[in-house]
């Protein structure tokens, strides 16, 4: 469930009916307040927040914080100064990692490594020119053990060429193949099929993927751009933190 800005702004013209909730009012306050706030949203989790007296609501890959009154609410990132973590960013990950668990590997187009010691999941584009010169060095990905598994995100949006070209190679007998010819520049054939793409595009927007090539780690981090084979091994070993 992602909350846009006009949901935010219509919790914070509530004043009124969300102060009525008591001082001592707890997480059935708060499922109220959110209720009202994002009528059609249901929370994945609610629980009490690192900050006493605040919960922590998340939908999807948000994450708001809310005041146990029901009346108070935070957008942004929470950090731990003493361990120096950013708690809201951990929850985000495993939000994106629920995201890309929902998709079918089968509607993804993989190249494997032999050995593979991390996969990646990349959302691309084929006009995309950095999404070109990634694909261009797949082969060195893979032998350093990175699989990388694509994901259709056409930046143009629905019935763009660019739209159109990542169904011709979705819809392609040899996705592989037709994925290399399209990034090499070469002009497929239009084809139409039961495809993946517009799914696709609903997970990079759930994701939060605003560019490409966007990579996201096993641990549901996320990587904008372009990395180089051995410079993506580096953080990929580190964790990426």
């Amino acid at each position: 469930m992602h909350i846009n800005r006009r949901q935010l702004f219509a919790l914070c013209a509530m004043p009124l009916l969300l102060s009525s909730f008591s001082s001592h009012a707890g997480e059935a306050e708060v499922r109220a307040a959110l209720k009202v706030a994002v009528p059609n949203g249901t929370p994945d989790s609610l629980t009490p927040a690192p900050i006493p007296g605040m919960f922590e609501a998340v939908f999807g890959t948000q994450v708001l914080y809310v005041s146990a009154d029901g009346r108070y609410l935070l957008e942004g990132n929470l950090y731990d100064l003493k361990t120096r973590r950013n708690l809201t960013e951990s929850k985000r990950n495993q939000g994106r990692m629920k995201v890309l668990a929902s998709l079918d590997p089968k509607d993804m187009i993989i190249f494997a490594a032999d050995k593979p010691r991390h996969v990646v999941t990349a959302f691309t584009d084929i006009d995309c020119g950095y999404c070109r010169k990634m694909h261009s060095q797949i082969a060195d990905y893979n032998k350093l053990g990175i699989t990388f598994r694509y994901l259709a995100y056409p930046r143009a949006g629905v019935n763009s060429e660019s739209y159109y070209k990542a169904v011709s190679v979705w819809c392609a007998d040899d996705r592989r193949e037709a994925m290399t010819r399209a990034k090499q520049g070469e002009k497929l054939p239009r084809a139409d099929c039961a495809n993946p793409v517009e799914t696709h595009m609903a997970a990079a927007h759930a994701v939060g993927v605003t560019g490409t090539p966007t990579l996201v780690l096993e641990n549901g981090q996320v990587i904008p751009g372009y990395v180089e084979p051995k410079r993506l091994l580096e953080l990929l070993d580190k964790g990426a933190e």
